[in-house]
């Protein structure tokens, strides 16, 4: 009798339970069962593989080398059949389970938010939770299904799907603008006080490009730092000075009249709003239809405020095991 002939599935679920909520506490919680059993389980599988899946400390529980090859390589087909199994019960059953989605705080309110409330009421029997980390974190140890991240996607170890392109403006209050004059060639931002958004690799140096071709590099100054795009915002509205926002976080306080955009015959470097899913060959239906959703609904919006919407980049797919989180290298 050969090892497979040995395994329970069960096992393999939930060591797929335990690598992704990164504990075994946290593990029993999702199943519904008791931490015990998924102590014995995981124990009986390791003994039936002869190998050590998790190290384990007190502090957390991280998934071994072994483990992670056997995550790459069971888990997403344990998933797959379980998506198969439910289509065939029923190829109109409703979603259900627990949908976790990770994004800032400032994406939640402005766009995300309202979305997800869309599609739960699409999908009374699905649970949703939304978390909001102006830092960026790791999927897996976090649990996440998806997350929505702004920024230039680099060495991602991720798999990440671009919905859409952004711009950044140049951007400060009518009365900053009153005080210290307004700018018009990007050189003189060196004599401005630039907010800076801590998230940045180089949150004072910035390039940009004029609609005629010519480039300038610009080494900004200033004593004021934030560490989140709605942070920035409100300093600029308060007259602290004069940085870069993307369009999304600009776009209602220069309707208002909160903020005045400035050289707009110059452009500095756009980005990407991506959907990140945790590592591994499959996503969760759910994720998949939810993240479809979304790129629907924000298209809609973005031709709404901006005419046509900007374009949503094929799917980016770096890795398939975990090694380390997805990490833009501007990241909002």
């Amino acid at each position: 009798m050969g090892i497979a002939d040995r395994i329970d599935l069960n096992g393999l679920l939930i060591f797929a339970a335990v690598a992704d909520a990164g504990g075994f506490t946290a593990a029993a919680d999702r199943l519904g069962i008791a931490k015990a059993k998924v102590s014995i389980e995981i124990g009986r599988l390791e003994t039936q593989l002869g190998i050590s899946l998790f190290s384990r400390t007190t502090r957390r529980v991280a998934l071994t080398d072994a483990g992670h090859t056997l995550y790459a390589e069971c888990v997403p087909r344990l998933r797959g059949i379980e998506d198969a199994l439910a289509q065939l019960g029923s190829p109109s059953a409703e979603l259900n389970g627990t949908l976790r989605i990770g994004c800032t705080v400032d994406h939640a309110v402005q766009s995300l938010g309202r979305v997800v409330a869309e599609f739960a009421a699409r999908h009374p029997l699905l649970q949703i939770e939304l978390r909001t980390n102006d830092q960026v974190v790791d999927l897996v140890e976090e649990g996440l299904d998806v997350s929505f991240r702004m920024g230039w996607l680099r060495d991602s170890s991720m798999r990440a799907l671009k919905l859409s392109d952004f711009a950044q403006y140049i951007v400060a209050s009518p009365d900053y603008l009153a005080r210290a004059g307004q700018p018009q060639h990007p050189a003189e931002l060196a004599r401005h006080e630039w907010v800076a958004l801590t998230l940045l690799p180089t949150p004072l140096t910035w390039s940009f490009t004029h609609a005629d071709g010519e480039s300038c590099c610009v080494r900004t100054r200033g004593h004021l730092r934030a560490d989140s795009a709605a942070a920035l915002r409100a300093l600029l509205e308060g007259g602290a000075g004069i940085s870069a926002l993307d369009q999304f976080s600009a776009r209602p306080a220069i309707d208002s009249g909160r903020l005045v955009r400035v050289l707009s015959d110059w452009t500095p470097p756009g980005g990407g709003l991506y959907a990140v899913y945790a590592p591994g060959r499959h996503q969760p239906a759910h994720a998949r239809q939810f993240v479809d959703f979304y790129r629907r609904r924000l298209h809609q919006r973005l031709d709404e405020c901006f005419g046509a919407p900007p374009s949503a980049g094929a799917s980016n797919d770096d890795g398939e095991a975990p090694s380390r989180p997805a990490r833009p290298a501007n990241s909002r």
